[in-house]
């Protein structure tokens, strides 16, 4: 846990909107207003990154910066794009925004691992020992590991096959819209989904995100699990949070290096 006081700061790269803001890193709550600017359209990584400038600029932030994608990101580069421009495939995105933010230190993760980040040391998965999965319901399913706090990086579960279709396609909550479904009969396909992550993950504690944990109470319990299961606590400053714990855990490990 960073010591007390520390501050980092964190930018959640969205689909429809670029958010940042300064964290205190003892408390996981953002110091000020958060900023937020229109994702551009293209979504290009030249675009982004412009953006994402313009919210460093804005805050006055002179240190290392956290930043999430809708992505699997593995030593910096991009693998995967969703509900960003597909010219991210391949881009090194360190270097990007290293580069836009004047070759200062950069650390960039998955969204979803950002959340499960903050969630997990600030949120409802706070002093919850062992295996930690927060899962976003949205267009698709975002998926976070944690054990002990450590994350497994670029956990892609909504991909997951079960029963023929990936879980994503069958649990999602724009399922649920999609098809007009109650609250309780969606639980059903959610429920069909999380067994099959606790056959193979036996987790402590699962973590229901996106924007349908608002309204928890209308379908959680509909769920037959064995796994407690509770709705997120920290919602659309969870990005911003896990970032700016990503950039400054980074930057403590270089220092490490260097001492």
């Amino acid at each position: 846990m960073p010591k007390e006081g520390q501050r980092g700061f964190g930018i959640d790269v969205g689909g429809s909107g670029v958010k940042g803001g300064v964290v205190d890193l003892r408390t996981g709550e953002l110091i000020g207003e958060r900023i937020k600017i229109l994702t551009p359209q293209p979504s290009t990584p030249d675009a982004i990154a412009e953006t994402a400038a313009k919210i460093v600029e804005e805050a006055g932030w002179q240190g290392a910066v956290g930043l999430t994608l809708p992505s699997v990101v593995k030593a910096g580069k991009v693998h995967t794009a969703a509900n960003i421009d597909h010219s991210w495939i391949g881009t090194d995105a360190v270097e990007l925004f290293s580069n836009a933010f004047g070759g200062r230190s950069v650390t960039v993760l998955n969204d979803a691992d950002a959340a499960g980040l903050a969630e997990d040391a600030y949120g409802a998965g706070r002093d919850v020992a062992g295996v930690v999965m927060l899962l976003t319901f949205g267009t698709g399913i975002g998926s976070a590991v944690l054990n002990h706090g450590m994350l497994l990086p670029n956990t892609e579960l909504g991909h997951m096959e079960v029963d023929g279709k990936e879980a994503e396609h069958r649990a999602a909550s724009s399922v649920k819209d999609r098809k007009g479904l109650s609250y309780e009969s969606w639980a059903e396909r959610v429920t069909r989904v999380l067994r099959r992550y606790e056959e193979l993950f036996w987790p402590d504690l699962f973590i229901a995100g996106g924007g349908i944990s608002r309204k928890g109470e209308k379908w959680i319990p509909h769920l037959d699990l064995r796994t407690p299961i509770v709705p997120a606590k920290l919602l659309n400053t969870a990005g911003i949070v896990g970032a700016a714990m990503a950039a400054e855990g980074a930057t403590a490990t270089a220092a490490a290096a260097l001492s």
